[in-house]
C-alpha cells in the first residue's frame, strides 16, 4: 500500500532570542522546513546544524516563505527589521510582545504593504515551548482566516487561543493576565516579608500560601459575573464595608513586623474610596470602576 506524506508548512522565523530559538527548534523537530534570520548571525549556527536554512538578511528570509513569524525584542525592532522587505502576499504572524495599540497599528502597517496579519501574545517561557504538558499557549488575534489556515502549524510550539478579529486583543489578553500575575507576586512578597524576621521557615509557609491562592482564584468568575450583570452585590460573602473595617489590622501588623505597606496600601486606599461612595454592601468589584479612567468632560 502506498504511503501518503503530508507536506509540512514552511516557516520563516525572524529573531533568535531564547524564545525564537525554542520556536525554531520545535518546528524543526516536527518536520517543518524553517528559514531563520537573526541580527547576530552566530545564533543561527546551532539551528543550521539541526536543519534550518539560514538567510543572509531579513529581506531574503521573508522572500523564502509565505508564512513569516516575527519574534523580536519590541515593536520598534519589528519596524526596523522589516523595513525594506517585500511583504506583498506574505502572512505575517507577530509574536513580539507589544501593546494593543502597537499591535493594531502594526496590523494596519502590514495591510498597507500587502500582507495579512496575525498578532500573538505568548503565555509561556522558552522551556515550556514544545512541551504540551507544560501548559503554555499563545493568544492570537487578527485575521481569523489566517489563524485557521495555519492552526496546525501554530499549535506545534504551544497551544493556541484565538481571541478575536481585533489585532490588539492578543496583546491585551497577554498584559491582562501578566498584570494579575504581578499582583499575585506582590501579595506573596508581602506575605513572605511579614515572616522574614521570625523563626518561621519560608518553605513551611510556601505550600500554605500556594493552596490559599488556588482556593481564592475562582473568585474571578464571580467578579466577571458581577461586571457583566452590573450588580456588585450579587453573591457577596464578605462585603466591602466588612473588608475595609479589617484593613487596619493588616497595616498594623505590617508596622509591627517592620514591613513597608507600600504593596497593599494603594489597594486599601481604593477600597476606602469606593466605600465612601456608599457602596458598603457590594463586593470588591467596584474598585475596578475606580481604576478605569473616565473621559474628560468637554466644556464650551
Amino acid at each position: 500500500m502506498a504511503q501518503t506524506t503530508v507536506e509540512k508548512t514552511s516557516v520563516t522565523l525572524l529573531g533568535l532570542g531564547a524564545m525564537g530559538t525554542a520556536l525554531a527548534r520545535t518546528w524543526l523537530a516536527a518536520g517543518h522546513p524553517v528559514t531563520v534570520w537573526n541580527r547576530t548571525p552566530a545564533r543561527s549556527a546551532p539551528l543550521a546544524a539541526e536543519g534550518a536554512r539560514v538567510a543572509d538578511g531579513a529581506a531574503a528570509a521573508v522572500a523564502v516563505n509565505t508564512l513569516v513569524v516575527v519574534c523580536l525584542l519590541d515593536d520598534a525592532s519589528v519596524e526596523e527589521t522589516l523595513a525594506g522587505t517585500d511583504l506583498a502576499g506574505r502572512d505575517l504572524v507577530n509574536l513580539t510582545t507589544s501593546t494593543p495599540a502597537e499591535a493594531r497599528a502594526r496590523a494596519e502597517w502590514a495591510r498597507e504593504r500587502g500582507a495579512r496579519y496575525l498578532d500573538g501574545g505568548i503565555m509561556a517561557v522558552p522551556p515550556m515551548i514544545g512541551v504540551p504538558e507544560a501548559g503554555g499557549y499563545v493568544f492570537y488575534s487578527g485575521s481569523r482566516e489566517l489563524f485557521e489556515r495555519y492552526a496546525e502549524t501554530l499549535r506545534v510550539p504551544a497551544g493556541t487561543t484565538y481571541v478575536g478579529e481585533d489585532a490588539g486583543f492578543a496583546a491585551l489578553h497577554d498584559v491582562a493576565l501578566l498584570s494579575a500575575m504581578y499582583g499575585m507576586f506582590a501579595g506573596a512578597a508581602h506575605a513572605f516579608a511579614l515572616i522574614r524576621k521570625e523563626d518561621i521557615d519560608p518553605a513551611s509557609l510556601a505550600p500554605l500560601l500556594a493552596d490559599w491562592l488556588v482556593a481564592m482564584a475562582p473568585s474571578v468568575h464571580q467578579t466577571a459575573d458581577q461586571l457583566r450583570s452590573g450588580d456588585y452585590t450579587k453573591g457577596v460573602v464578605s462585603n466591602l464595608a466588612m473588608q475595609v473595617a479589617g484593613t487596619p489590622t493588616f497595616l498594623s501588623t505590617a508596622e509591627q513586623q517592620g514591613v513597608s505597606p507600600e504593596l497593599l496600601a494603594p489597594y486599601f486606599a481604593l477600597m476606602r474610596r469606593r466605600l465612601s461612595e456608599g457602596s458598603g454592601e457590594e463586593d470588591l468589584t467596584g474598585v475596578i470602576d475606580l481604576l478605569v479612567r473616565r473621559p474628560a468632560m468637554c466644556h464650551p
